[in-house]
């Protein structure tokens, strides 16, 4: 019985004298002209790489964790049908550690003048744009002996968004918005800036509330009550800057930040504010503004997507001067920066004069929980010194906190989980008490 493919190679190698044998294919090809030329049809009748047509289509933006489908589709215009290992190569942060390898591997088999699509499955680690690498095809002939091999480019991007954990929390802050925008039965009294009714008075209500002319109309004593302005403008402006870049967790504060700037712009849009989006450190990184309502979410996360730390000491000067220029109307500029001493003592404060007079301001700040954690540790040496070095570092944040609050700004420094919430009830304030 005949043998054929790699059977018919090992039989060959078997059968060479010892001594004789050349250990390179020159030497078995020569002393076994059968296996050369099985050799050769097995080449030959490879389909070849080079003429494969391949496109892509699939998925465009995934947040990371999430899956992200991208076909591949594989064309064979040759007379011969294609047996192929195919490798599609994208960057490692495209997958969960230790997935890679089975994800982007893929056997593939093409009849002659047809095509078939594989896909890649991506999981990214991180936010940012993953584009995709060469393509390398290993195409087989029917013996298996010899191979043809070679690459494509064929170009896609996968954009990582933003993961906006934070969502969860804009149910609740949606409730509190409509109770003080009078949608329901529950009205907060005497705050606000636009009149909206009057209704009778009861113990508790501000005097200064109180509608003289219309108490003179009636029996009862009348107030007025008052809904939040809408159509207001609120800057959200990230620095950029090397303090950014500083870990919290598992992730670099910008990443906080902008968690907590998502909520706040999906809030302040269902308030029927209008939110621009401004990213500095010595130059500006992102710019966004003029979105209507519902494109504000979309644009928002589409911009942070691909931000990252710069190592550079933030501009103040640059920021302030950008930040004026991007709100020449009165505005809430939220801040979001470090309470660090040198940054805002050296940086911002000198400027800040500039901001406060014309806009309400509001720092944002991410503080670190492992700080927090190190106050609380007792039990032995190091853990005292851990405990005094963590409250010296929170009384020089409560300090800063101070000192920007003597100059009217509105302060939220918390951590990660609980800055987005802190800030969203931190703007509900604002708008309640008309400082907007």
């Amino acid at each position: 019985m005949a043998l054929t493919g790699r059977a018919a190679l090992i039989a060959a190698l078997a059968s060479v004298p010892v001594g004789v044998w050349d250990p390179s294919w020159t030497g078995i090809l020569a002393v076994n002209a059968p296996l050369a030329v099985a050799c050769a049809c097995d080449f030959a009748l490879a389909a070849p790489v080079r003429r494969l047509g391949l496109t892509r289509s699939g998925d465009t933006s995934a947040r990371p964790g999430e899956t992200a489908d991208v076909t591949l589709t594989v064309s064979n215009p040759s007379g011969r049908p294609l047996r192929a290992r195919l490798r599609d190569a994208w960057p490692p942060s495209s997958w969960q550690p230790g997935t890679e390898t089975a994800a982007s591997r893929h056997d593939l088999t093409v009849p002659a003048g047809e095509r078939r699509r594989v896909t890649t499955r991506l999981r990214p680690t991180r936010r940012g744009d993953r584009h995709a690498d060469r393509v390398t095809i290993r195409s087989y002939g029917p013996l298996g002996l010899l191979t043809r091999q070679g690459t494509h480019r064929v170009p896609w991007t996968v954009r990582a968004l933003p993961p906006f954990t934070s969502r969860k929390h804009l149910p609740s802050k949606l409730s509190r918005l409509r109770e003080l925008d009078g949608r329901t039965s529950v009205l907060t009294r005497g705050e606000g800036t636009e009149f909206d009714s009057l209704r009778e008075y009861v113990p508790g209500d501000d005097t200064r509330s109180i509608d003289w002319r219309a108490t003179a109309r009636h029996s009862t004593v009348a107030v007025r009550t008052w809904r939040p302005e809408r159509d207001r403008h609120i800057l959200l402006v990230l620095d950029t800057g090397r303090t950014s870049a500083g870990r919290v967790g598992d992730a670099p504060r910008l990443d906080a930040a902008m968690d907590a700037a998502l909520l706040l712009a999906a809030l302040a849009s269902r308030a029927g504010d209008r939110v621009d989006l401004l990213a500095y450190d010595r130059r500006v990184r992102a710019l966004l503004q003029g979105r209507a309502a519902g494109d504000v979410l979309p644009s928002l996360v589409n911009a942070m997507a691909t931000l990252e730390p710069e190592l550079v000491e933030t501009d103040a000067r640059g920021l302030a001067a950008t930040t004026l220029r991007s709100a020449p109307r009165r505005s809430l500029v939220v801040l979001f920066t470090t309470l660090d001493a040198a940054p805002i003592e050296e940086g911002l404060l000198p400027v800040l004069p500039q901001l406060t007079q014309r806009h309400t301001v509001l720092v944002a700040s991410v503080a670190d929980p492992h700080v927090s954690r190190m106050a609380q540790a007792r039990g032995h040496t190091d853990a005292v010194y851990e405990a005094a070095a963590a409250a010296q570092a929170q009384s020089e944040r409560r300090h800063i906190a101070d000192q920007l609050r003597r100059h009217g700004v509105t302060v939220v420094d918390a951590t990660p989980d609980e800055l987005p919430p802190a800030l969203a009830d931190a703007y509900l304030e604002l708008k309640a008490a008309g400082r907007l």
